[in-house]
């Protein structure tokens, strides 16, 4: 059922960043650029839109895959948008998320590994095993930040940036992440690491303030958090401490890139303060399209557009 909070654009997160924050994820990415990026790219549909269907080496050099999708006949270079999925979701099939393509983008639709069997198709298994973890993907490794799901998610989300750039139809200076919920934490996570983005359009994101998503919502993956402590009792101090390696709240802080975030007020799954607790800590320009009566859905068509529009503004420069 929606959720009521009173005020939640007032609310400020106090969460800080472990004090080796920034060093955890410089050493990640640097192991990570160790394997070759080995982008590949191989026709897979073609109509109006064109789609490639793209394999890269993600964290550890473990194989991505993604699809490219651009308008047919494109000769010369396009700004792309770098899109990441809402949790349990993958990249579906190469005809289903075709509207950057039809709005003159190209556009890289990053599968994330282990996920796509909740509500669209995926293809990129997750290698990495672990202790014993909640169901579902936010407990994973959850006892040490190292070995976290998240942190092979986000070198992944880092590493589709790269491989978007390697297609030669791609302008690398004009491009912009973008995702829903679990994508729009994603989109933060790259905005921040990603010191030279276009812009940054992170809608309803999770991945916000651990900790309170925890304890408000009442639907949605941060209720696995809830359910492993109220198991593993001992480990609610490490649980938090490694979630805050992965946190929006504080990659918005570190992000620099224009961006456009939406909220929705009745969302059960991201409780509203948790976006604001992002957006409010954002280091870039920015603005917020707010849904007062929209739960998780968001503004869905209508963000879409407002996407749409945004980003004309940004690649227009």
């Amino acid at each position: 059922m929606p959720i009521t909070e009173p005020n939640p654009a007032d609310y400020r997160s106090t969460l800080r960043a472990p004090e080796d924050f920034d060093a955890f994820w410089a050493a990640t990415l640097a192991q990570a650029r160790e394997f070759p990026l080995d982008a590949r790219f191989a026709p897979a549909w073609r109509r109006a839109v064109e789609v490639h269907d793209v394999t890269f080496a993600g964290f550890g050099g473990q194989p991505v895959k993604a699809w490219l999708a651009l308008p047919a006949g494109t000769d010369r270079p396009l700004p792309c948008v770098v899109e990441y999925p809402g949790y349990g979701g993958g990249r579906g099939l190469p005809h289903e998320c075709l509207l950057y393509a039809a709005a003159g983008y190209a556009h890289l639709f990053m599968d994330v590994r282990g996920q796509g069997s909740g509500w669209r198709h995926g293809d990129t298994p997750d290698p990495a095993g672990g202790a014993p973890q909640h169901p579902g993907f936010m407990t994973r490794g959850v006892l040490d930040p190292h070995e976290h799901y998240y942190r092979r998610v986000i070198t992944d989300a880092v590493r589709a940036v790269a491989a978007a750039r390697a297609f030669p139809l791609v302008d690398a200076a004009r491009v912009a992440v973008t995702g829903e919920s679990q994508g729009g934490g994603l989109a933060l996570a790259a905005g921040a690491l990603v010191p030279d983005l276009a812009a940054v359009l992170p809608d309803v994101p999770f991945l916000c303030d651990h900790r309170r998503g925890a304890e408000l919502a009442t639907a949605g993956p941060y209720r696995e958090v809830a359910a492993y402590l109220a198991v593993h009792r001992e480990h609610e101090q490490q649980v938090f401490r490694t979630l805050s390696y992965c946190d929006g709240v504080l990659f918005a802080a570190r992000a620099t890139a224009p961006a456009l975030f939406s909220v929705a007020h009745m969302d059960a799954s991201c409780p509203p303060s948790t976006v604001y607790a992002a957006y409010h800590r954002y280091a870039g320009p920015k603005r917020i399209e707010v849904y007062p009566f929209n739960g998780h859905e968001g503004g869905q068509a209508v963000q879409a557009a407002a996407r749409l529009d945004f980003l004309d503004g940004i690649f227009a420069r």
